[in-house]
């Protein structure tokens, strides 16, 4: 992988634990030589990963709507920021510039974001792997509504194992690294 693309909150949340990951995780993308493809702000969760990333030497791609280039959110300071006409186009790019996808805590956006390129994924449009940053448990309920959604049969087995989930940011990488898609699953090009 040499791109990943981390959807992640506009704001930095309540507990001080998601601010230290998103830290963790573009400090970890930059030692490993992954570039950061990210939505171009400087503000909440999304501002600290790309920094981070930044201060550790790695490379930061900033893709964001014209509408939110405005001083009080775009990050000034990205080596490669790209303004796209809406958000159709910056989630279509960002899915293209990247070779995995992981979801740090968010709200809408984030989520909306990481289901769009998962619903990609499960159509066979592409097989690049999704993880989940667990902070803090952060994602437990969602995790536990993906394994309901899979019991009622609205999600098939192999597509639940499409998403990796862990609370430590290395052992996501590493596991997202390994991660190949069932076999059952066939992929359009």
């Amino acid at each position: 992988m040499k791109r990943i693309a981390v959807y992640c909150g506009s704001n930095a949340g309540q507990r001080p634990e998601y601010a230290a990951a998103a830290q963790a995780l573009g400090a970890l993308l930059a030692r490993e030589k992954i570039d950061l493809v990210y939505g171009g702000g400087m503000v909440g969760l999304m501002g600290i990963v790309a920094d981070a990333a930044l201060k550790n030497g790695g490379h930061v791609i900033g893709v964001i709507p014209e509408k939110l280039v405005i001083k009080e959110v775009v990050h000034e300071k990205l080596p490669d920021l790209r303004v796209v006409k809406n958000m159709h186009e910056r989630k279509a790019l960002m899915a293209e510039l990247a070779d995995g996808f992981i979801a740090l805590p968010g709200g809408y956006g984030t989520f909306e974001e990481f289901f769009e390129v998962l619903a990609w994924s499960q159509l066979g449009w592409h097989q690049k792997p999704f993880g989940l940053f667990d902070v803090s448990g952060f994602y437990q309920y969602l995790l536990e509504f993906l394994d309901h959604s899979t019991s009622e049969g609205f999600i098939r087995a192999k597509h639940r194992e499409l998403v990796i989930a862990d609370q430590n940011a290395e052992n996501l990488l590493a596991r997202m690294r390994s991660h190949r898609p069932p076999a059952e699953v066939k992929w359009v090009s």
